[in-house]
């Protein structure tokens, strides 16, 4: 096998196989606790500018297949695994792993001690690093990854958001509808069906596409927007309401994207999520900063401050609000329980809310698929 190598800004090296295409990226280095979904991870546009780690010790054994993707094409710069399956165990793959990251340039790296990397990266916070099949001196590497930009100050959404505007009327497969949850006495609610269209513009900073599936599944009629849209632009389709999305890097320079929201704030109803829950947050006055090393995974437990109930949800982000910040127009509905950041704001006057996680999931549990209800009840 090939070799590949690892090196952190810290000094921190690991020599392993290389697998994927073969070439040298930087990036910064983070990790996910996810089991499962790493189609739906590689093609997350949130992942943009990252070197990903799976802290599952085996990932590519189901195989690629046609249905699991979030987007266009893989988003993240580098991946790391420790051990990469080589044969695809599943009826419906079309391909390995290996393959499919070589097709798309994607580095990867397995054979290395991935639970010593996280342990580094839990305790000293994400760092950026360099992931390389033709260069495998440390000293070389570390030095590269010191000399590599950061992710904090970078406006990774200019490079994943859409060149124009798209209709979307691709609703939820069969197989990825949330389960209903039975009513008291045990009888199960029968399927909604919508008898009013509503009109959602969502504001494309790196959409995963399953959001958009869940909107058509609500009875929405969809128009993509790219993130860089005017209040003016949005407002001149005469939307029932406004989506804002998730997407890469550093909310803080995504300025655009703050004073078009700031704009819209009271005039339609709007919902965000992850990079969108911040925007909206930043258009209110408060303030984002960077985690110490991110929440990313299908686990992450979120408590529903209104009912008391705890999901289990999908997360994705390196980024939070932070609270002293908070004006008084919002309030906190959703918090971290591993943590106690925030996951959830509510606009007090205004038809407006927002959680940092992912309740469209893909992957992860479908706890969550409800706030797409919500936000249609807050259009009606």
């Amino acid at each position: 096998m090939a070799q590949a190598a690892l090196a952190l800004e810290d000094g921190t090296f690991f020599l392993g196989e290389a697998f994927g295409h073969r070439g040298t990226v930087s990036g910064e280095v983070c990790f996910n606790t996810s089991m499962t979904g790493y189609q739906e991870i590689l093609t997350d546009p949130s992942y943009r500018g990252q070197i990903l780690v799976m802290t599952a010790p085996q990932i590519g054994n189901y195989g690629i297949n046609r249905d699991d993707v979030e987007s266009g094409h893989l988003q993240m710069a580098g991946f790391v695994v420790r051990e990469a399956s080589r044969v695809a165990s599943n009826h419906v793959a079309t391909g390995t792993l290996s393959d499919y990251l070589d097709a798309a340039g994607v580095v990867g790296i397995s054979g290395i001690d991935t639970r010593a990397l996280v342990r580094q990266i839990r305790t000293h916070g994400a760092m950026t690093g360099v992931l390389s099949s033709e260069v495998l001196d440390a000293d070389a590497l570390v030095k590269m990854a010191r000399e590599a930009p950061p992710l904090v100050g970078r406006d990774l959404v200019r490079e994943v958001m859409p060149e124009g505007p798209t209709d979307w009327a691709e609703p939820l497969a069969a197989d990825a509808q949330p389960m209903p949850m039975p009513r008291v006495g045990g009888d199960m609610p029968e399927p909604h069906s919508f008898t009013d269209e509503k009109h959602v513009v969502a504001l494309d900073f790196g959409m995963k596409w399953n959001i958009a599936r869940h909107l058509a599944s609500q009875g929405c009629r969809v128009t993509v927007l790219p993130g860089r849209a005017t209040a003016a632009d949005v407002l001149a389709l005469k939307p029932d309401g406004v989506f804002l999305s998730n997407g890469p890097g550093d909310p803080e320079v995504v300025d655009y994207g703050v004073a078009t929201v700031r704009e819209l704030v009271g005039k339609v109803p709007i919902f965000g999520i992850c990079l969108g829950h911040q925007l909206l947050a930043q258009a209110c006055g408060a303030k984002t900063f960077k985690l110490k090393f991110g929440h990313r995974g299908a686990n992450q437990p979120v408590l529903d401050l209104s009912t008391g109930k705890v999901e289990i949800t999908s997360q994705n982000h390196g980024f939070a609000v932070e609270e002293e910040t908070l004006p008084e127009s919002l309030e906190v509905t959703h918090r971290n329980l591993n943590d106690g950041t925030i996951e959830g704001l509510r606009h007090r006057t205004a038809a407006a809310a927002s959680v940092q996680y992912h309740p469209e999931a893909a992957a992860g549990p479908h706890d969550s698929a409800y706030l797409f209800s919500r936000f249609r009840e807050m259009m009606a």
